[in-house]
């Protein structure tokens, strides 16, 4: 069983410790990507997993394609071309600070494809599943073409498409993103949807925005996914995580899965946040490694929040943990975190 998924490898800098990008003097450097962290976790997880996107003949194109073929990702479908690779800067938050993020990926190489750069007869003929984010088709009008001939293709050759919502403010409007979903989402088996995903990405009111209080908003969420799932009924299983953030470092979080008309909770897991960024791509990659190892619904769940919340412990973009670790934290369950 393989999974493979498109999107933009980015380039990311990020200040010392949490200082702010005005008082920067040095950057680390790292690569990530929605896409990209996904692949990257289903690989250490011991899946096989497939990453495509179109990255420029230089250097760091190189670069890049060594990080994740050092992480045991298939890169031999990537492009190269075009003139630059996308980068993105990472201010983390602390305390009552929340963490910023500031997008430099106008005019990359991926950005600036075009839906004829893929030709996903032959990039598709040997995988299961087939992974994309919002974050995607909110680049460019080329690459909402590019998802969608995916997504068709996917469809006539029974791979299951699965579209993580990830609505992103700072790339494109509620109004484009359920315009987008509204094509999209006929072709989906699979979808990840959090906090204000429902409502912008799918026009479904689910959370206030109270990001204090989404656990105890439950209800209201499961109320959501039933109601995506009527909207398109070849919707097989919604995943979605619900969180309690008091501040960057202190947080609750937990996740529910619906599959086959029935509903799964997770444990709540009390969090020391190192840095909070990529969590819901972990939980995304830790279903997807239940359904590639044939996982029933409530392991997948209980799988899932633990990738996610052992993420949130780990500094850039990818999940570097293995599956014997996440077990672990999935079998002890929340009330045992931190014992």
């Amino acid at each position: 069983m393989k999974l493979t998924s498109f999107g933009e490898l980015m380039l990311r800098f990020k200040p010392a410790d949490c200082t702010r990008i005005i008082q920067a003097t040095s950057f680390e450097v790292s690569f990530g990507g929605a896409e990209s962290n996904v692949a990257v976790s289903l690989s250490l997880l011991g899946d096989q997993s497939s990453f495509i996107t179109k990255l420029p003949q230089n250097m760091l194109g190189e670069a890049a394609l060594y990080r994740l073929r050092g992480y045991g990702v298939d890169t031999t479908k990537v492009l190269r071309g075009g003139q630059r690779i996308g980068t993105y800067y990472f201010e983390k938050g602390t305390s009552i600070r929340g963490t910023n993020v500031i997008y430099d990926r106008a005019h990359s190489s991926f950005a600036t494809s075009t839906s004829n750069d893929y030709d996903w007869k032959t990039t598709l003929k040997d995988t299961d599943y087939f992974y994309v984010s919002g974050i995607t088709p909110a680049l460019s009008t080329e690459l909402q073409k590019a998802v969608l001939k995916a997504a068709s293709y996917c469809q006539q050759h029974h791979i299951k498409v699965v579209y993580d919502a990830n609505y992103r403010g700072k790339l494109w409007s509620p109004e484009e993103s359920q315009a987008f979903s509204e094509k999209m989402m006929p072709y989906v088996s699979i979808v990840f949807a959090h906090d204000e995903d429902f409502e912008s990405s799918f026009g479904i009111k689910a959370f206030d925005g109270d990001m204090t209080n989404g656990i105890a908003q439950k209800k209201q969420f499961k109320a959501a996914m039933t109601q995506l799932t009527e909207r398109y009924p070849n919707l097989e299983t919604v995943g979605s995580v619900l969180r309690n953030i008091y501040t960057v470092e202190k947080s609750q979080w937990s996740a529910i899965l619906l599959q086959n008309n029935h509903f799964y909770d997770s444990p709540v897991y009390p969090v020391d946040v190192y840095e909070g960024v990529g969590g819901g791509d972990a939980f995304a990659a830790g279903i997807m490694h239940g359904f590639l190892n044939q996982y029933d619904p409530q392991k997948q769940i209980n799988f899932g929040i633990a990738a996610s919340v052992t993420k949130l412990t780990i500094s850039g973009d990818f999940n570097l943990a293995y599956s014997d670790e996440i077990s672990k934290l999935a079998e002890r369950g929340g009330a045992a975190m931190n014992r």
